[in-house]
């Protein structure tokens, strides 16, 4: 009978292949190093034209989450925001306010409950989010398109568990 190895075969990481690790001599120090690298450079990829088109409008990726959820939520109150984006009143103000102030959200009072403000965004706010995330959604159908329909639920399924940690 042949012989056979006890250890496990290591593959190289595809992670460590991308051009800007190989070149940073960078190196795997736990088995989910290249998981992890994987996920930052696929979030770069999937935001770099958004963000760029952003940049231009004097916003940021944090403005795009803002203006994302309130399109997809409009007349959310401020509470709402809040605990659905997970951060606080503090990180929430500034951002929040500059997009009020520079004509892209509305917050106004609800009629109901007067203590509660309601958002939603004005024309500029939805034309801008519109636009922003239609250079995520391309970036995603690409990749998508790349993988079977098969591995794209594998991939659904991580990226939900991931998910359901925050």
């Amino acid at each position: 009978m042949p012989k056979t190895s006890s250890k496990p075969i290591h593959l190289p990481n595809p992670a460590f292949e991308l051009p800007r690790v190989a070149r940073a001599g960078m190196r795997e120090l736990h088995p989910q190093d290249g998981a992890l690298l994987l996920m930052h450079f696929a979030f770069r990829g999937l935001v770099v034209k958004a963000d760029a088109f952003l940049a231009e409008h004097g916003l940021s990726r944090v403005h795009h989450r803002l203006l994302y959820a309130v399109a997809r939520a409009e007349g959310i109150s401020i509470g709402q925001l809040i605990e659905l984006l997970g951060v606080t009143k503090q990180a929430m103000h500034r951002p929040l306010k500059f997009l009020q102030d520079a004509g892209y959200v509305v917050a106004e009072r609800d009629a109901n409950e007067h203590r509660t403000k309601r958002l939603r965004l004005t024309a500029l706010g939805a034309r801008v989010e519109k636009l922003a995330s239609k250079h995520e959604r391309e970036a995603m159908e690409s990749a998508l398109q790349t993988v079977s329909p098969n591995e794209q639920d594998a991939w659904r399924k991580v990226m939900t568990a991931l998910a359901r940690l925050a």
